[in-house]
């Protein structure tokens, strides 16, 4: 299979109750439909073996994982205290999707990886077992000794790549938590992420409005002309190719995207709304502004289809795929 990255990517299974070893392990099935490089799988073989009953390479030394993909799925190895069942999320589960999480980031920090693709994980477990962070972005952020207000996440598809300034805040905090320089740091981080992950060397951004029709010229809000229109101005001073503000309802038909190579987006559903509706199955969740690449699918445990042969593993191959072409794009750049 011809190399679409540098170096073998590393995937953590994310909770082992839940679908991740099953899209996992079917990723591996379809490799060649799929279009996937070399990949090792990070979590409990037990996880593997109670959804699917493939070959598993067991790996010690990461230079065995290119000749062991095209016999089975290369996994390094984690003991969890006792074995979850689909389904049925536990403490031990959870210990086990953090060790995974642990050991993927450092394999690409340390360079024996091109990058991590991290399975979903269960927050409500993790926090059982003293998890502090939100979510895997601010943990993989804080081993690579990011500041977690530095990255930005980045839903991608074939078409459409939004981010939102604001992720997980209720809508009525949105207008508060907005700042002209939360908004002009996002804009920053996108766009040197295109440049760096994508390999667009000028990129265009587009900022979308947070009011209807972009204020009105300030009667439907004034955020556009108080926070929106200087940061625009001053990423545009600093050289980047941002338009904007544009009104949300007509920056998503087919004519406007072509008219920018990312949408920065106020708020959660804005953002998320337009990427899912195009690209349910193969969006892809890219975090931006760290030193490595990490990519996830954008799903979550699915707990009540677990075990059951149900999970689609297209958003896993998309995010696998994509971690690979960002990861080659970097290597260029160097």
């Amino acid at each position: 299979m011809a190399r679409l990255s540098p170096k073998p990517l590393a995937v953590s299974l994310g909770d082992p109750a839940g679908i991740g070893p099953e899209v996992v392990a079917k990723c591996w099935d379809n490799r060649a439909a799929f279009g996937l490089p070399p990949f090792v799988a990070i979590g409990d073989p037990r996880s593997l073996a109670a959804v699917w009953d493939g070959p598993i390479e067991a790996i010690d030394d990461q230079r065995d994982i290119d000749a062991a993909f095209d016999v089975g799925l290369p996994l390094i190895q984690i003991a969890a205290a006792e074995a979850d069942l689909p389904g049925h999320p536990s403490v031990a589960g959870a210990h086990c999707s953090l060790d995974s999480l642990e050991i993927a980031v450092g394999l690409a920090r340390s360079g024996s990886a091109s990058a991590v693709i991290t399975g979903p994980v269960s927050k409500e477990q993790l926090y059982t077992i003293g998890f502090s962070h939100p979510g895997q972005t601010e943990f993989v952020a804080e081993r690579c000794g990011i500041s977690p207000g530095n990255v930005a996440m980045m839903l991608a598809g074939p078409t459409l790549r939004t981010v939102p300034v604001t992720t997980h805040v209720a809508f009525a905090n949105v207008p508060r938590e907005l700042t002209a320089a939360l908004i002009e740091s996002r804009g920053r981080t996108v766009l040197r992420g295109l440049q760096r992950n994508f390999g667009i060397a000028e990129p265009r951004l587009a900022v979308a409005a947070l009011n209807p029709h972009a204020g009105e010229g300030g009667q439907l809000g004034r955020e556009e002309i108080e926070l929106i229109e200087p940061a625009i101005a001053v990423l545009r001073g600093e050289g980047w190719r941002v338009t904007g503000p544009h009104p949300a309802d007509t920056m998503f038909h087919g004519s406007a995207r072509a008219r920018y190579d990312a949408a920065l987006c106020m708020y959660h559903d804005q953002a998320l709304v337009p990427l899912k509706a195009l690209h349910f199955e193969d969006g892809v969740n890219v975090t931006l502004g760290l030193p490595i690449v990490r990519t996830s699918p954008d799903h979550g445990t699915a707990f009540d289809i677990a075990g059951g042969d149900r999970a689609d593993p297209r958003p896993m191959a998309a995010a696998i795929r994509m971690a690979a072409e960002c990861a080659l794009n970097r290597a260029r750049d160097e």
